[in-house]
Order: C-alpha cells, then sequence, then structure tokens
C-alpha cells in the first residue's frame, strides 16, 4: 500500500507540473523538497516524537523527488525570466550547479540506503543532505529579504 501511495503521489506530481514550464516546475518540486524535510526536522529537533513510519515516508518521499531531478529540463536557458529567485549565476556556472545536484541525490540516496532508526539518526541524515540545500541556494538563490 506504501509503495502504492508513493507511486501515485509522484505521478500526481509529475502530471501537476508536467505542463507548467520550468520556473513553475522546479517552484514546485522545491516545495515538494520542503513538505518532506519539515517533519524530518521536527523530529530531529525533539519536537515532534520518533515515529518510523513518518521518517520512511518522508525520506522515501524527497529521494523520489531529489531523484527526479533533471537540471537540464528544470534549468534551461530561457527560463530566467518570470517570478523566480535563480540567479544567472546557475547558467554560468552550469558544471557545479549540476554536480552539486549529482551530489544531493547521492547523499539522499545514501541516507535512505540506511534508513535512520532512531531522533538521533534523523538528525545525522539532515546534517549530510542539509549542507547541499544550504551551498546551492548560497551560490545560486537570490537572498530573501
Amino acid at each position: 500500500m506504501y509503495k502504492l501511495t508513493m507511486a501515485a503521489a509522484a505521478l500526481a506530481l509529475t502530471a501537476s507540473t508536467a505542463f507548467a514550464g520550468p520556473v513553475e516546475d522546479r517552484q514546485a518540486l522545491m516545495k515538494s523538497l520542503g513538505k518532506a524535510l519539515g517533519p524530518l526536522a521536527a523530529i530531529a529537533k525533539g519536537e515532534n516524537a520518533y515515529d518510523q513510519g513518518v521518517v520512511e515516508e518522508n525520506l522515501n518521499a524527497l529521494n523520489t523527488a531529489v531523484q527526479s531531478i533533471d537540471v537540464a529540463a528544470l534549468f534551461p536557458e530561457d527560463s530566467m525570466e518570470g517570478e523566480t529567485a535563480a540567479l544567472p549565476a546557475i547558467w554560468e556556472n552550469m558544471d557545479d550547479f549540476t554536480a552539486k545536484a549529482d551530489k544531493l541525490k547521492a547523499d539522499v540516496a545514501e541516507v535512505v540506503a540506511s534508513m535512520p532508526m532512531d531522533q538521533a539518526g534523523v538528525g545525522a541524515a539532515l546534517g549530510k543532505i542539509g549542507p547541499n540545500c544550504g551551498g546551492c541556494h548560497e551560490d545560486y538563490r537570490m537572498k530573501k529579504n
């Protein structure tokens, strides 16, 4: 049942964003990443009790979303306009940007392969994943006011 639910969620994300355009697609992707990371962060901080089902569900959802990242499709050169926080540095340093996306994919897959079994494990998992997010946002996302 769980696999069916995850497959349906991935299909819904793909269907809902497939015709929106690259800016909207990448914004939807980032929202899905945040949605998966939120409950994990709450567990790591002790705000929510450890729940193996919640951990597995959200790490698997995160992995599904991350592994679906296609940098070329999400960041074509003609997608610099509009309401986007993506900086021109992405297109100026596409090799580095792509390498960072690949590292995120590898790190999330590694975390999922050794699924955390307690609160400390969730914290360690986020400690591995988090720097990928921050490093990319620092270099390639417009600063929020």
